[in-house]
């Protein structure tokens, strides 16, 4: 950033009047105290995608100083003052600040009004007790006008430095913002782009809302954090801990400001030495993911307009007479009594119950959704879900206290106020109730955002500061009430003005509670809206995507964000949702699918099928392969997902996680890795039989064949015929696979298959993590077996770090080693000789060992 004094380069203004909708004059800008300079060329102040502003912050714009601060047990608490007001409303003139230094690497800023409470982010967060001795980072303070500075101690990098432009601190609009030392930026979810956000002059509005992804729009999620890299490979984030409307502004500088309209300014920083670290840190902030019930890594099937239960029964049927796997059914909406939630249609579902004990008979799974919209029109004594909701006061209320009535697919609806346990108990009876007639082992909830046909209620919402705030950010619709419920309206803990982003976690930690109690197993459910801390209870898929090549790229990035955010159980709908499905697309779809950690297949209403049953012999054939595949993956990908659930890693992982060294691989959101171990190179469009895919440097071995591939970090060209989807193993890496089957059930009793990638140096380690599958918290209780394979010099062993029950029912039944580099003239299993095959295209291959899992051996050759 430019000195003090020195003149602003376009690059560095910071935009006073980010008001969307309006054409910035000269007389505007003054009365706002700022500087005004018409940009050349363009003819309004601002357009949608911003550009450089016409006005924007003097150097000696009015702010606030420091004017006393002292020493604590955590850091440094200080006061902040300023004298002259700005122009919106409600200036606090007095603030408080606190800097926590947390742990070594984690700095926690908070700045607060004193005299009054605001609303705060009811997230339970971790409490420091006592300060960081050793910090990797050093923070200033400007006095004034006031500013934080943090620097990385090693490199002296500037991490935050928010003196770039004023602080704001009123009633409605809180600003802050920060010079970036890169343009890598990366995170603040959830919005249609590419995985590396673009710095120039692009802002994103987070406020959840219900439309299907489109860009320089807010979607269904928020998400407050960005991860930025650094020169060499280091990597920090930062996380508002914020819920209310927001903007964050980019800009070329590389710089950004955060522009929320409530609650206060409560931040991290998070130091890493690389992106992964980063990730791990915000997740012990927020809560590690949960680990998944076993059948949520099958293949799960589903569509909008199956229009009967028998219909949906036989797209099952046809799925096992063709041998295609699937672990999980689902219904949407057309399962429901006239779209009433905890009903069913009793004419054309009428065999629903039975279609689910035939699922379970079959080791199969059924997942319904729920909307939060509760029928308000039914006869008194009818409908027990709103009657009992009502008698408990459990919906939210508008302004005046009354139900706020909105309208969704069943009509005029309800909605139920998920920061109440109250309404929790009254959620989990509803469900209990209706898992009596249906016994349903998962839920999609939908619409949490929660979203509704009209905006605001059946009366409008009335006129005041909460409805049209002194400023909106760039919401779709202009007001934030924009088909949703009132900002003004009433929840438990607060309006729903601060609670609104909350709406979809709140729901899912209620649904996930309530599943929990009803099934005494992992709960499972995938919702749309999100938060920071959603991992803990539930996935999410990408939402409301077209049967485009386009939206089959941009889920790769899609995928990618959430597991960045502590999401990892994340996928796109398979073959797109809307608009009629294309052969060619929807077997690309289904190979890039078979790697989305949730892998769904999910149709908009009236489109044609687009299971794999629907097409010719040769798609079918490909689609089915491609979900076998993934099937025999289910031990690695398992372990990856006890990792995240562990230790805050990513599943699906992005190359520059693995190659933070390497700034090719910054930008590469076209392809992308299982762990640190498999790289997955798709096809992204028509008509072609080959693929380009980067390679970072090293050993890379074609999976299916073992053939080696030495990259020098340059982009190759890899046959693709229809069939096929590119994967490579990394060298150094061992995974275990399984025979697959047409249910996890029955392949994940099948004995193992271990595949060796030797570095140069003939090394590889790898690891599996195995227990019952569904049993909550079996790593907490040690009922879990956990093993770890090494290779060096020659020599495979394993160590069994921690075995159970289900561990013995395990055997390893061969292993290949990829990358031997001349033929064994004998291979010993636990000093025994054993039979073995060597290809000249150095792979040795070791079959019918029947190995225990959870007794160590030794595999060596000479």
């Amino acid at each position: 950033p430019p000195a003090p004094g020195q003149a602003l380069g376009p690059a560095w203004r910071f935009d006073c009047y980010p008001e969307k909708a309006v054409v910035v004059t000269r007389e505007l800008c003054q009365a706002r105290s700022c500087c005004f300079i018409p940009a050349s060329g363009s003819t309004r102040g601002r357009s949608r995608k911003n550009g450089i502003p016409w006005c924007f912050y003097p150097p000696d714009f009015p702010s606030y100083s420091l004017v006393s601060s002292k020493e604590t047990s955590m850091g440094l608490k200080g006061t902040l003052v300023k004298d002259v007001k700005t122009y919106y409303p409600g200036d606090i003139l007095t603030l408080e600040m606190e800097i926590r230094h947390e742990t070594d690497t984690r700095l926690r800023v908070r700045i607060t009004d004193p005299s009054s409470s605001r609303f705060e982010v009811p997230l339970s967060v971790p409490t420091a007790t006592k300060k960081a001795e050793n910090t990797k980072y050093v923070v200033e303070l400007s006095k004034q006008p006031f500013g934080l500075v943090v620097k990385r101690k090693s490199t002296g990098t500037v991490l935050l430095n928010t003196t770039v432009a004023p602080l704001f601190y009123a009633d409605q609009f809180l600003q802050l913002s920060t010079a970036l030392p890169s343009q890598f930026i990366y995170g603040l979810g959830e919005h249609r782009s590419t995985f590396l956000h673009d710095v120039q002059w692009n802002t994103l509005t987070m406020w959840a809302r219900d439309v299907p992804p489109t860009e320089q729009t807010n979607l269904y999620g928020v998400h407050p954090f960005y991860l930025v890299m650094e020169d060499g490979g280091d990597a920090h984030g930062f996380f508002l801990l914020n819920s209310n409307a927001m903007d964050v502004a980019l800009q070329p500088g590389p710089a950004l400001t955060w522009r929320s309209i409530g609650g206060i300014l409560d931040f991290y920083v998070f130091l890493g030495s690389d992106p992964g670290s980063v990730v791990q840190q915000y997740v012990e902030v927020i809560g590690q993911p949960a680990m998944p019930i076993y059948w949520a890594l099958g293949y799960h099937l589903c569509r909008w307009g199956y229009k009967t239960s028998n219909a949906t029964w036989e797209v099952v049927k046809r799925m096992r007479n063709y041998g295609i796997p699937q672990d999980v059914q689902w219904n949407d909406i057309d399962y429901m009594d006239q779209a009433k939630d905890f009903t069913f249609d009793p004419t054309n579902f009428n065999t629903l119950p039975d279609l689910v004990r035939d699922l379970h008979a079959h080791n199969q799974t059924y997942v319904m959704i729920m909307d939060p919209g509760i029928s308000s029109t039914q006869p008194e004594g009818f409908y027990w879900p709103f009657d009992e909701g009502l008698k408990r006061g459990v919906f939210i209320k508008d302004a005046e206290g009354k139900t706020l009535i909105g309208k969704v697919w069943p009509g005029l609806t309800a909605f139920p106020d998920f920061s109440d346990e109250a309404t929790h108990e009254w959620w989990y009876e509803n469900l209990q109730r209706f898992h009596e007639k249906v016994p349903f082992d998962g839920l999609w909830i939908d619409m949490n955002e929660p979203s509704n046909f009209l905006d605001g209620s059946t009366v409008g919402c009335p006129s005041n500061s909460l409805e049209n705030p002194p400023y909106t950010p760039g919401v779709l619709g202009g007001l934030l009430r924009s088909k949703t419920v009132c900002a003004s309206a009433q929840q438990k803990l607060s309006t729903h003005y601060n609670l609104h982003s909350l709406y979809g976690l709140m729901e899912a930690k209620a649904t996930s509670s309530a599943l929990k109690r009803i099934l005494a197993k992992r709960p499972f459910v995938i919702s749309r809206s999100t938060f920071p801390s959603h991992g803990s209870y539930s996935g999410h898929w990408l939402g409301d995507n077209r049967s485009h090549w386009k939206d089959l790229y941009t889920s790769i990035a899609g995928m990618l964000t959430f597991n960045l955010l502590g999401i990892p159980l994340v996928g796109a709908d398979v073959c797109g949702f809307s608009e009629e499905p294309q052969e060619e697309l929807c077997v690309r779809w289904t190979q890039l699918g078979a790697f989305y950690p949730f892998a769904r297949n999910h149709n908009s209403l009236d489109m044609n099928p687009q299971d794999p049953t629907a097409f010719s012999p040769s798609a079918r054939t490909a689609m089915k392969q491609a979900l076998l595949l993934r099937y025999s993956f289910f031990p690695f990908l398992y372990t990856l997902f006890h990792h995240a659930h562990v230790k805050g890693h990513t599943v699906a992982r992005p190359l520059m996680f693995e190659f933070p060294k390497d700034v090719k691989t910054y930008g590469i959101d076209s392809q992308f890795l299982w762990g640190r171990s498999l790289l997955v190179t798709p096809v992204l469009e028509p008509g072609v039989d080959y693929v380009d895919g980067y390679f970072p440097e090293g050993l890379w071995y074609d999976y299916y064949t073992g053939d080696s591939v030495s990259s020098k970090g340059e982009k190759l060209r890899l046959s693709a015929p229809m069939d096929k989807i590119n994967l490579h193993l990394r060298q150094g890496s061992i995974i275990p696979t399984q025979e697959p089957n047409v249910t996890l059930w029955i392949s994940s009793g099948q004995p193992l298959h271990l595949v060796s990638a030797l570095s140069d140096d003939g090394s590889a380690s790898g690891d599996l993590f195995w227990d019952d599958g569904e049993t909550i918290d079996t790593y907490e209780t040690d009922r879990y077996t956990y093993v770890v394979f090494n290779v060096s010099q020659n020599t495979m062993t394993s160590s069994v770090l921690h075995s159970d029950q289900e561990g013995l029912f395990l055997s390893i039944d061969s292993v290949s080693f990829y990358g031997v580099k001349q033929k064994p003239s004998a291979v010993l299993v636990n000093s025994q000789e054993f039979p073995f095959i060597y290809r000249n295209n150095q792979v040795l291959s070791v079959a019918s060992l029947s190995l225990r899992l959870t007794q160590n051996f030794t595999i060596s050759w000479m």
